[in-house]
């Protein structure tokens, strides 16, 4: 079912929902998602570029899969101006459904608007990114054994907006990292590590060269990974890490990091194991959830040609979904997605393939 809200207008009882919430948060799991009737309703803002057309892929998908899930759809673009009474009101229903699931909103370059997908991250204080990049069967990849979770902080670090000209032809750009904020993500990590049998967390920095910045969120990751003794750690410096990633990535397990290096490592990970289309991802707060493509491109050259792929949120929904307790509905989907990639061979462009956007979600419906 669809809402349309387009342009026109105890401690046993925690426990279990962690242990079915995979990816969820620790706090305040007491305040969870809007559910009415066995149905839960998620605010949907499908984004620019190929946004619409990978939603109406989920959409489909869940309608055949008859998913008790009711979408509340905001068709929100980076292109609309900031003043905008939709922002408002999508970032509303978030507030009272709790989860959301949206594509990759376009931010302008040098002028305009602040970033919209980052915004919305602040204002619900949705803190820990988390990128899953893993091998899918039959997907032609530059590595094999890739099996690594990416958890960016998502609230300060580079994006914290915080910029001005103090001279001509002089500007300063302000890097925030505090002692909570990075306990907080490091803590989430570990706890990350050991909900899903991890066996180690990479601490990505530089710390060499911003000895405060970066010093203050090392040290700060080391303190937290001394409460977690049965998790191995390590550190390695962010440029490091890149040339670590494209020559042996099978190293990695659980990477974090703050929010710049985050989103560079996510796209040399997407990189990996054969685009941006297969990665899913997702951002948890203490009370909001929201679930994207891991990594974050508009993909606007291929806008309105049914040729984009939709299994990053197709694979988003599915985290979403285990989110929500569903998790018959969400292995089903994840099960139907890796069978047309990897016995049918339906693939996308992207993937070196000629199949369409709808062709590709037909072939995952008849494998449901």
């Amino acid at each position: 079912m669809l809402k349309s809200f387009a342009r026109q207008s105890t401690l046993k009882q925690v426990a279990s929902r962690l242990s079915a919430r995979s990816m969820s948060t620790v706090v305040n799991d007491s305040v969870g998602p809007k559910c009415y009737g066995g149905t839960y309703t998620v605010t949907l803002i499908p984004g620019d570029g190929i946004g619409q057309e990978t939603a109406a892929s989920v959409k489909s998908v869940f309608n055949a899969a008859k998913v008790p899930v009711e979408f509340e759809q905001f068709d929100l673009s980076g292109f609309t101006p900031e003043n905008d009474n939709l922002m408002q009101e999508a970032l509303a229903s978030l507030r009272r459904n709790k989860v959301g699931l949206k594509g990759i909103l376009y931010t302008p370059i040098r002028k305009g608007h602040s970033s919209f997908n980052v915004a919305m991250r602040k204002e619900l204080d949705i803190y820990a990114s988390v990128a899953h990049c893993k091998n899918i069967e039959g997907v032609q990849a530059r590595h094999s054994g890739v099996d690594f979770v990416i958890i960016r902080e998502n609230t300060e670090g580079e994006y914290s907006g915080l910029e001005h000209q103090s001279f001509p032809g002089v500007v300063e750009s302000l890097k925030i990292i505090t002692r909570p904020k990075t306990e907080r993500i490091a803590r989430y990590a570990f706890d990350y590590a050991l909900r899903n049998n991890r066996k180690k967390v990479t601490i990505v920095h530089k710390a060499n060269i911003m000895k405060l910045a970066d010093g203050l969120f090392l040290n700060t990751c080391r303190a937290v990974a001394k409460e977690y003794p049965t998790i191995q750690f390590n550190d390695m410096i962010v440029d490091n890490t890149a040339m670590q990633l494209v020559s042996k990535p099978q190293q990695f397990d659980v990477m974090v990091m703050p929010n710049l290096y985050g989103s560079i490592v996510s796209n040399i990970g997407a990189g990996l194991i054969g685009g941006p289309g297969i990665v899913p991802g997702a951002n948890y707060g203490r009370e909001f959830s929201i679930f994207e493509p891991g990594s974050r491109h508009v993909a606007k050259d291929i806008q309105g040609r049914n040729t984009a792929n939709p299994s990053s949120l197709l694979l988003s929904s599915v985290m979403m979904l285990r989110h929500l307790q569903l998790g018959n509905h969400a292995d089903q989907i994840e099960s139907a997605v890796n069978k047309t990639l990897s016995v049918d061979g339906i693939r996308t462009p992207d993937l070196g393939g000629s199949h369409s956007t709808t062709e590709f979600t037909k072939a995952v419906i008849g494998n449901l």
